[in-house]
């Protein structure tokens, strides 16, 4: 592909033009002329690739140099839009390379719109974890998102005489240009079969190993995730499932044609669909194979990073934490007990320690029946090994119970992790792990008081609150272009673009911005802004405006800069404070 100097001082808009059209006849053999819209994104998005490839081996060198400690955000969603713009928003180079298109006759509006909505999420949840590998990566924190690369979302919605008509949602079906395909870090899932148990008279304790199991081979996808303006590219690795064989020419030279391919639909079934629908058991356990599967090979491919740069295994949680976000990753707490117990030799107190040391659960729901719970005769079917050690998890647990309320059986009816017959999973990330949060003050409170009362009454400093943000970048600068103005009048310090928040207490807001030269239907921001820096509703104004405009803009800029709290913000102003609140 055609490189070209996209961060250089200067951007280099003749270098861009000829990297788009190379790309084009190199990719399918056309003119730049000849190309439909699809493979001008193709081609637009490998050039701004390449830049950000340059990038992400910087990255990650550095931190090798460095040795920082590692985030995993594990999550069955990953809700990131598409990437175009918002790369070329993060690279600082949205404006020079849409300049740059004019020239060649197109429009990058519509360039975008070529891009599929990668089917990797549903909603907040999704969503939320696109928030934070973004924000991690513009702060420079060392970030890995863990997902599943499915080949098909939800659905994709057409309207047919009024009605809904739901039609597969292939977003694979052109290609993906900002993915890279990474089988040298593939590893074995098992699943089912049993478990062998065999004395190790060296080692004096027994050996726990799973027999008659069927295995895929999940193999990593890397996408980028581009900080804003700092050259820092962290990645979201999601993983697609492979068979171990492909093909058994035997079996279909027999006419046993459908065991032919068995472990083939065996791997296509396990990656094909977001959510598959889970009223029948056939759903349980292929979402019960999911989970595990990309918790399995994400847990494994951490521990073998790890070990490349450090000796002991018990640091581990020094250098690594494993962010669980709602119950579905949970079983991470299980899996690296097994990897630690069974591969690695440790005692359970040593791989207990490093365990709960490690992993920290976020919770999104205080309803107790969206809390995950899984049948024991299809979790121990599907995952023998992983159930025993559950299994023991649970019986230590319910002896800290009694320790702590001692014939109180209405506790363990409670918190137990199995109990009822079903493997209880947000139990497993609580008792399992160091921190629990919720995603908004109020959510918090409700888990505290509420829904997990139980366990907050027991052992409390793992509770805390982290509420949800946004990507304001992506809103202001992308999705909304009057605001984008006035965000880039005020916020023209790298700095200030980074922390939102702050950006009062350092940009000298005042004439000399040039009010009277800002478009009208800015102006209003502009004030607003100009308000909540100088802290007072005194101060004279350095332009002449509308006294209604003025009086109603006072009172809001008082009420943000006196207010103690997001109640008080939230009674004024409602369901838009959560826009408002990035300004204070």
């Amino acid at each position: 592909m055609r490189r070209f100097p996209m961060l250089d001082s200067h951007f280099k808009k003749e270098e861009f033009k000829k990297a788009v059209k190379e790309n084009v006849k190199m990719l399918y053999r056309k003119t730049i002329d000849e190309a439909t819209q699809q493979q001008i994104f193709q081609a637009v998005s490998l050039a701004v690739k390449d830049v950000i490839i340059d990038n992400w081996l910087a990255t990650q060198k550095q931190y090798e140099k460095d040795d920082p400690k590692i985030v995993y955000y594990l999550s069955m969603e990953f809700l990131m839009g598409r990437a175009l713009g918002n790369n070329l928003i993060n690279l600082t180079a949205y404006k020079e390379v849409k300049e740059a298109l004019d020239e060649l006759g197109f429009d990058l509006n519509v360039i975008e719109d070529q891009e599929p909505d990668p089917a990797l999420g549903n909603g907040g949840l999704g969503r939320l974890a696109a928030c934070f590998l973004d924000s991690l990566a513009t702060l420079g924190y060392c970030a890995y998102g863990c997902g599943i690369r499915y080949h098909y979302g939800l659905f994709k919605q057409k309207i047919e005489d009024g009605y809904q008509i739901e039609v597969p949602d292939n977003w694979l079906k052109d290609g993906y240009p900002f993915e890279l395909r990474r089988p040298e870090y593939a590893k074995e899932v098992k699943f089912g079969g049993y478990v062998r148990v065999e004395y190790d008279a060296a080692t004096g304790r027994n050996q726990f190993i799973q027999e008659g199991y069927q295995s895929v081979m999940a193999i990593p996808y890397d996408m980028p995730i581009v900080g804003y303006n700092n050259k820092i590219v962290n990645t979201l690795r999601i993983w697609d499932a492979e068979p171990i064989t492909d093909f058994r020419l035997d079996l279909f030279d027999k006419g046993e044609y459908h065991k032919a391919v068995e472990q083939e639909n065996l791997a296509k079934n396990i990656v094909e669909v977001l959510y598959p629908n889970d009223n029948h058991y056939a759903g349980k356990e292929l979402r019960l194979k999911q989970q595990y599967f990309f918790i399995s090979a994400s847990i494994q491919e951490a521990i073998a990073k790890f070990k490349k740069n450090h000796d002991d295994l018990h640091d581990l949680p020094k250098k690594v934490t494993f962010q669980l976000n709602d119950t579905h990753p949970t079983m991470t707490v299980a899996e690296l007990m097994r990897i630690l117990l069974d591969e690695e030799g440790m005692t359970w107190e040593e791989a207990w320690d490093i365990t709960t040391h490690t992993c920290a659960y976020t919770n999104h729901t205080i309803m107790a029946e969206a809390l995950e719970k899984w049948p024991i005769e299809l979790f121990s079917k599907l995952l023998p090994r992983v159930y025993q050690i559950i299994e023991e998890i649970n019986r230590r647990f319910i002896l800290e119970i009694q320790n702590k309320y001692p014939g109180n059986q209405e506790k363990i009816r409670k918190m137990a992790i199995i109990y009822d017959g079903q493997v209880k999973m947000a139990h497993l990330a609580i008792a399992g792990g160091y921190s629990v949060n919720g995603v908004a003050r109020l959510h918090t409170e409700i888990l505290e008081k509420q829904e997990l009362k139980d366990f907050y009454e027991m052992m409390p400093q793992k509770f805390n609150n982290k509420t949800n943000g946004i990507t304001q970048r992506r809103f202001l600068l992308h999705a909304n272009p009057r605001n984008r103005m006035a965000y880039e009048y005020l916020m023209a310090c790298t700095l200030l673009k980074k922390d939102v928040g702050r950006f009062v207490h350092y940009y000298p807001l005042g004439a000399d911005l040039g009010y009277s030269s800002v478009p009208k239907g800015y102006q209003e921001a502009l004030l607003f802004y100009w308000l909540m820096s100088k802290h007072t509703a005194t101060d004279t104004i350095p332009w002449k405006i509308n006294p209604q405009t003025e009086n109603r803009l006072r009172e809001y800029a008082q009420i943000f800069t006196s207010a103690r709290s997001a109640d008080a913000l939230s009674a004024r102003f409602g369901d838009t404070y959560w826009f408002y609140a990035d300004f204070r």
